[in-house]
């Protein structure tokens, strides 16, 4: 059995959610254990077949951004609809590796590494800022991803960094 299947196996829906509220009763809304189960939970759904599980992990009106400036995907049916269309299949082959870099209240900020594929053919960085509900679901969900060989900050048509002097 391979790790991926094998941590299916361990890690359920069931076993994600719900998540208790009572962070609320001692002045926290989210705490490192919670985000833990939540980001587990992202990658088994994105290894499962079918999008029913997505539910678990954000709300109805979740809002959902593939990097900061772009439009937005409103609502679990829109989220549901942009994972399908995202990912080759739950069978995609894929490595993703986590930290939670920081969480304060009811929002984390997440490192991810992605490598798709075996030989791998595309890799990047990612930063995720998850905001939860009272519930442990994922309210807004915004990525900051690097990809090698992509600038990092605007270049004007001579590959001088761009100001705001004008």
């Amino acid at each position: 059995m391979n790790a991926y299947a094998d941590r299916r196996e361990r890690v359920t829906s069931e076993s994600l959610l719900p998540i208790s509220n009572n962070l609320y009763e001692y002045g926290r809304v989210t705490d490192r254990a919670t985000v833990h189960r939540w980001v587990a939970g992202y990658e088994l759904a994105w290894r499962t077949s079918g999008t029913n599980g997505l539910s678990a992990l954000f709300t109805a009106d979740a809002t959902y951004l593939h990097s900061p400036y772009e439009e937005p995907v409103v609502g679990i049916h829109a989220i549901r609809k942009m994972w399908d269309d995202d990912r080759d299949g739950p069978d995609e082959v894929f490595t993703l590796s986590t930290e939670i870099v920081a969480v304060e209240g009811d929002t984390a900020v997440v490192r991810a590494e992605v490598q798709n594929g075996e030989p791998i053919r595309q890799e990047y960085r990612d930063l995720w800022l998850i905001r939860f509900d009272a519930n442990g679901r994922c309210a807004r969900f915004e990525e900051w991803p690097y990809w090698p060989g992509h600038p990092y900050s605007a270049h004007d048509d001579t590959g001088a960094a761009s100001t705001e002097s004008e």
